[in-house]
């Protein structure tokens, strides 16, 4: 098993609210990762589209995995937190949705400078796109991450 497949089984238990939602990771990787939400009832509005608030959990959860992958050597020692976030929708989403997100510098770059600074701000975009590979909306979350006190 690799670092980044720990780190996708972890985090499909430990976070309780993706579960809720029913968000899946599919693939985790050095600063990268995707993640699936299929349309069901209970994530859906009132015009049967997908709920804003269920993609933007998606969205944060594909980037928090891509945060995780990039810091793999050392994420179990580091307390990551979601500082902000930026959403745009850019069209009505149905069915299955799959988010795609991309730290903005590699792993070995963050690593340093939590070795030099002992913390580290960067972002991770997000692109979610229905099934037709049409981007329903676009996300960039910043994680500020430093060692567990």
């Amino acid at each position: 098993m690799t670092p980044y497949d720990m780190i996708k089984a972890q985090l499909s238990t430990i976070v309780p609210f993706q579960n809720h939602v029913g968000i899946t990771l599919l693939e985790v990787g050095d600063g990268s990762a995707s993640a699936e939400l299929v349309q069901r009832d209970e994530v859906s509005n009132h015009i049967q589209t997908i709920h804003a608030g269920a993609m933007f959990t998606l969205g944060e959860a594909a980037s928090g995995a891509a945060m995780a992958g990039a810091l793999a050597p050392v994420i179990l020692s580091m307390r990551p937190v979601a500082a902000t976030a930026d959403i745009a929708f850019k069209r009505i989403a149905k069915g299955t949705l799959t988010a795609h997100a991309k730290t903005s510098s590699p792993g070995a770059t963050l690593m340093k400078t939590i070795k030099d600074d002992g913390k580290v701000a960067f972002d991770v975009t997000v692109d979610i796109q229905d099934a037709s590979g049409e981007t329903v909306v676009e996300m960039t979350i910043n994680w500020h991450v430093s060692a567990t006190r």
